[in-house]
């Protein structure tokens, strides 16, 4: 394990703002938590494309490994939604990733978007939204989605094995992940893809059915839409310059726009990337890059440092999506599977990841930066952030500042609201946090997906602790440590 300071180690607001300097950080910090009485920064309602969402809080999609095999929901699965209901924010992303085909599912137990499902997706809704009138009286200011993906490069929708779909071949990623760079049957044809692009529109038709009032079009982590914004390497129509890396997304947006007019659209967007990261129990290291440079297999990735960000594309790319009518996007980068740490800072690796080769404090305050250069570049558009769960107690007083200074629009909770689902009540209502209920970042909750285990948090919420799957998750890290 690394020897970075933990963020528990930090005292006091005065010990973390000293942390940030000597790591020569710009992060706004506040020395309390605001209530809403108080006039908290994220108290304060937020118009997206004329709806009035309540305050600043937002639940980000997690690709949950717990629902049915027919890709309904379990028990585990309504109890996540509830949880969302609970936790007082008003945006609520997706909540889940739900494949619009089963071939795209990232796990056997992904939830799907399709027509056999639809029962289960209403389940899901209700759920939420009964739970959200039980603890707050009212949803008239809550705004729900849902996350329409296709795994693509990862997906596994069948067992732990990859099956994968690839927008082109990627000289790294292939490499990491054993995909054979002359199999050319798994890279999407043109005609696929137009089938692809029908899926898509049915089953934000099906969402808009039941009642959901945005979906998502996801394009983020190295799954399919975001892995085609770097496909200069592909021919034709949905490859080389940047309007063709954009065409599979934005004619998914413009179809949707004109067979549910009605339906609100969101993206959540990797707005930059780094080159892949070796696992390994060590210190993360990149992938040797050195033989292709200028690097162009990134979005986002500076051509001549591929450890670095460049924004041109990016905010181009924003700004088309204001264009076309995207209500709102929702920020974060990277991918869980090839750089976990610029994508989700953590101490504690998961198990397929590699210990940090920077403090976790330089992951959240880049993705916070970006954010803001984001926003700056386009300032009409709503954004929601990320990467906020590792600063952990300070995640309130960094949120609430970055808000009232309008570096970012909401604050989306990932990781922390499977610990800590009631996190944003109770900053709103009582300005403290049950401590003992904050993520600290362990990993479990992706251990355990990357291993066939259920998702959830294992080390703090007694509900996983009682499954057998816990004893599972300990053999998975016994192993590891071994």
């Amino acid at each position: 394990m690394s020897d970075y300071t933990k963020i528990a180690q930090l005292k006091s607001p005065a010990a973390l703002r000293a942390r940030l300097a000597e790591l020569r950080l710009e992060l706004p910090l506040d020395d309390g938590i605001l209530t809403a009485e108080q006039g908290s920064p994220l108290a304060a309602p937020y118009d997206i494309a004329g709806f009035r969402v309540g305050n600043r809080w937002c639940i980000h999609p997690m690709e949950g490994w717990d629902a049915e095999r027919d890709g309904s929901p379990s028990p585990h699965t309504l109890r996540r939604w509830r949880h969302f209901g609970l936790s007082g924010a008003k945006l609520i992303w997706g909540g889940e990733a739900a494949a619009v085909q089963p071939d795209g599912r990232a796990n056997p137990r992904q939830t799907l978007a399709t027509l056999a499902n639809k029962s289960g997706l209403a389940a899901l809704r209700e759920t939420l939204l009964s739970a959200h009138r039980e603890a707050f009286g009212s949803t008239d200011d809550l705004l729900l989605g849902l996350q329409l993906t296709h795994s693509g490069r990862f997906s596994r929708p069948n067992t732990k094995q990859l099956e994968p779909r690839i927008a082109y071949h990627h000289p790294l990623l292939d490499d990491k992940f054993g995909i054979d760079p002359g199999n050319n049957r798994v890279v999407w044809t043109d005609s696929d893809l137009e089938r692809l692009i029908d899926n898509y529109v049915a089953a934000a038709k099906l969402a808009f059915d039941v009642g959901y009032q945005f979906v998502d079009v996801k394009a983020c982590h190295g799954y399919l839409l975001h892995e085609f914004l770097s496909a200069r390497a592909r021919p034709g129509k949905f490859g080389g310059d940047l309007a063709g890396r954009t065409r599979m997304l934005t004619t998914i947006i413009a179809r949707i726009r004109a067979e549910c007019p009605r339906l609100l659209i969101g993206v959540r967007l990797s707005a930059f990337d780094f080159v892949p990261y070796r696992t390994s129990r060590e210190v993360g290291q990149p992938m040797d890059y050195s033989a292709l440079l200028p690097y162009r297999f990134g979005f986002g990735t500076a051509a001549d440092d591929p450890l670095s960000y460049d924004l041109a594309e990016t905010i181009e790319v924003l700004k088309l999506l204001l264009a076309i009518g995207v209500a709102t996007v929702n920020l974060s980068c990277g991918s869980p599977y090839y750089n976990p740490h610029i994508q989700r800072p953590a101490i504690f690796p998961p198990s397929d990841g590699y210990q940090p080769p920077e403090d976790p404090l330089v992951g959240v305050a880049r993705q916070i930066q970006v954010a803001r250069l984001c926003k700056e570049a386009v300032p009409n558009l709503p954004l929601v952030g990320t990467g906020y769960s590792y600063l952990q107690d300070y995640l309130p007083h960094v949120a609430q500042a970055v808000v009232r200074q309008g570096w970012i629009d909401f604050v989306g909770l990932g990781r922390m609201v499977l610990s800590y689902p009631e996190l944003p009540a109770d900053c709103l209502r009582n300005g403290e946090l049950a401590r003992k209920k904050v993520c600290r970042t362990f990993s479990d909750c992706t251990t355990a997906p990357r291993n066939a285990i259920v998702s959830g948090c294992y080390p703090l919420d007694p509900y996983y602790k009682r499954l057998p799957e816990f004893d599972e998750l300990k053999a998975v890290k016994e192993t590891l440590r071994g």
